[in-house]
């Protein structure tokens, strides 16, 4: 009490007001205890308020950097940035190169190709091309001599050459199929039957139907621009004929197609991938809906298409239901189940796991630009590997040798980096999909035909991606199912340097009449082998 009075007085302006006695100091004292309580409670969430909107400020800067990079910025993954230059980390292509020097220099059987030039100016003129020959002559007065007028001889010749266009033109064969009959007996008429034609009692021709088709699916030219085209050469067809004829196509070379398949899933690896596509459905939601295209490559570059409305794993699974072998995705979702019911090797993609790294490149220049240069370091073994064409054993043993110590030394850093970074951040983002995948990322090493990622899928689907901005969607199911089947046929020839027209002029000529039990010969492959 003694201690209460010497405070003074109650009332005192900005002074608490005293307690009577010494229980009401005791509840005083409860009630300023709870309330230094709840304001730190309130301070803590305050915090972890403020550290969570920190979080997303930063979250939402990066999708920012990054949308304003692929308006606006450079969007290829070759360039080396900065960060990564001012490492000192030696190079592994370099120090691969230095002892492949050695070993040539000791007698070892790597091959080198020889070092060519590459030719500039003028480049020469096929020799196949069609050749008009225009001999132009002095005039009729300088052919004679000025001083005796006796006819000059020749003594040289220069020759220049000017590659000129000719218009492409339509052309109407008619066929013409005379009766013949007795006029003595009047009985016995004959007839030739009518060769076959691609589509029955159609109008269009073998190599005007290889036309439409690989305009559309070859140069991503879609039908209404055709349909203007034409008009110029004096023949007007409209879209929904030149439609029709695409599907005509399609369903006429579906074996052909089928045979492609087959080839493909017979190939000891096999890369995967899919893009969106919008197709109009009626029975679906109003407007187009969107489906997924997949693709599935072959070791030799052959690849075949295939339409779901789902990105699940129905589509790889009915496909791959009796595959044995390698299959390289990235990681989505859809192909767990692949790899948990079949029996399938999965093999990752390096360039899906660079691509996360890169674009933490903003938020973690120091510890993603590290982690860029070891995997730097892979690529520039394969470069290696390609520059001296080594084959697959010795790819295998170089990835055996080189790459595997890289790959050790990489994924303990990232295991010590991932203890330290934000799970949810870019970068670790990044260290997530690394570190889950590290078995599947790790297995191109184990055979020397595997490749280090996946960009062989990728780049059999920029094609599709390309005609889609031109020709935006689908007109129903069945169409995305056709354009798999003319996909397949166009991307095919392609990956073997077949010229599109020439083999779909020739093949869908000859389709009607092959035997079914040879229609191995029809492949863009064989097909090639078998003309050369």
């Amino acid at each position: 009490m003694a201690v209460l009075e010497a405070a003074g007085p109650a009332g005192v302006a900005g002074e608490a007001p005293q307690p009577p006695d010494l229980a009401s100091a005791h509840r005083l004292i409860a009630e300023l205890v709870e309330a230094a309580a709840a304001a730190t409670a309130r301070e803590r969430t305050l915090c972890a308020q403020i550290a969570d909107d920190q979080r997303t400020i930063e979250r939402l800067q990066q999708q920012l950097h990054w949308l304003r990079r692929q308006v606006f910025g450079r969007r290829s993954e070759k360039g080396i940035p900065v960060e990564q230059q001012a490492l000192p980390f030696p190079s592994a292509a370099g120090a691969v190169d230095a002892q492949a020097s050695d070993e040539d220099a000791a007698g070892a059987a790597i091959p080198v190709p020889a070092h060519t030039r590459r030719r500039r100016g003028r480049q020469p003129l096929p020799a196949a091309l069609p050749r008009e020959v225009i001999e132009v002559l002095p005039a009729e007065a300088d052919q004679h001599c000025a001083t005796c007028q006796q006819a000059k001889t020749r003594i040289g010749e220069d020759r220049t050459e000017e590659l000129d266009y000719v218009p492409a033109s339509f052309v109407i064969r008619e066929y013409v199929r005379p009766r013949l009959a007795c006029r003595r007996c009047e009985r016995g008429v004959v007839q030739a039957p009518l060769p076959a034609r691609p589509i029955e009692k159609g109008r269009p021709g073998p190599g005007l139907l290889a036309h439409v088709v690989t305009s559309k699916y070859g140069d991503h030219l879609p039908l209404y621009r055709l349909e203007r085209i034409f008009p110029r050469h004096g023949i007007a067809i409209s879209r929904s004929t030149l439609a029709e004829w695409c599907g005509a196509v399609a369903d006429l070379l579906e074996p052909v197609a089928t045979q492609i398949a087959a080839e493909v899933l017979a190939a000891p690896w096999i890369q995967c991938d899919d893009t969106t596509v919008e197709v109009q459905a009626r029975g679906r939601s109003p407007g187009s809906s969107r489906g997924h295209m997949w693709v599935y490559r072959g070791a030799d570059g052959s690849a075949f298409y295939d339409f779901t409305w789902q990105r699940t794993s129905e589509g790889p699974l009915r496909l791959l239901a009796h595959y044995t072998g390698y299959l390289q995705a990235d990681a989505a979702p859809a192909f767990d189940d692949v790899y948990r019911q079949r029996p399938i090797t999965e093999v990752g993609c390096w360039a899906h796991a660079r691509r996360r790294f890169k674009e933490a490149l903003r938020t973690a220049p120091q510890e993603a630009s590290q982690a860029l240069v070891w995997i730097g370091e892979l690529y520039g073994l394969e470069r290696h590997a390609r520059k001296h064409q080594l084959d697959a054993a010795q790819r295998g043993q170089l990835r055996q040798a080189e790459a595997q110590p890289r790959l050790e030394y990489l994924h303990r850093y990232l295991c010590n980096l991932g203890d330290t970074v934000l799970p949810k951040s870019p970068l670790g983002d990044a260290l997530g999909y690394a570190r889950r995948q590290w078995n599947a990322l790790c297995r191109y090493t184990e055979d020397g035909r595997l490749e280090i990622d996946n960009n062989g899928a990728e780049n059999a689907l920029r094609p599709l991606c390309l005609g889609r901005k031109n020709w935006l969607f689908l007109g129903s199911e069945a169409a995305a199912h056709r354009t798999a089947v003319l996909l397949t046929l166009v991307q095919t020839c392609k990956a073997h340097q077949v010229d599109p027209f020439t083999y779909l002029r020739d093949v869908i000529e000859r389709v009607s009449t092959h035997p079914m039990r040879r229609i191995a010969e029809l492949s863009p492959r064989r097909w090639r082998d078998l003309r050369a």
